[in-house]
């Protein structure tokens, strides 16, 4: 495994970890699908510094491109994640957790796509 790939999986990991935390703390609280969200913008943070200073540091664009690059693939992966998640929590009955990580493996996939060729292309 590459030094990116293993950053890219360590920091989508913490920032897996911390979006369904943020979730499991919620949710009990508000809708399911804005304990999702929260759970997304918090991540978000996590996630676009993890993956700037670690599993993209060689990225050849600026940190405002890469923001701006890295805020749209990431609403993008978010889109997909609340797609799936209704539709295994509502569609399907899913426990929420459940739901929850599938979707965001769903979502991850595309974000790393969309991550290494398009908003830190190196």
């Amino acid at each position: 495994m590459s030094r990116a790939g293993f950053w890219f999986l360590a920091v989508g990991g913490a920032a897996a970890l911390t979006h369904m935390l943020v979730f499991a703390a919620v949710e009990h609280a508000i809708w399911p699908e804005l304990a999702n969200a929260l759970g997304f913008a918090v991540a978000f943070c996590v996630s676009f510094a993890g993956h700037r200073l670690l599993s993209f540091q060689d990225a050849g664009t600026s940190v405002r491109q890469s923001l701006g690059r890295f805020a749209v693939t990431a609403l993008l992966g978010f889109g997909s994640n609340e797609l799936v998640f209704v539709g295994l929590l509502r569609g399907l009955h899913w426990p929420s957790l459940l739901a929850l990580f599938v979707a965001m493996l769903v979502a991850a996939a595309q974000t790393y796509l969309l991550s290494r060729y398009w908003a830190f292309r190196r």
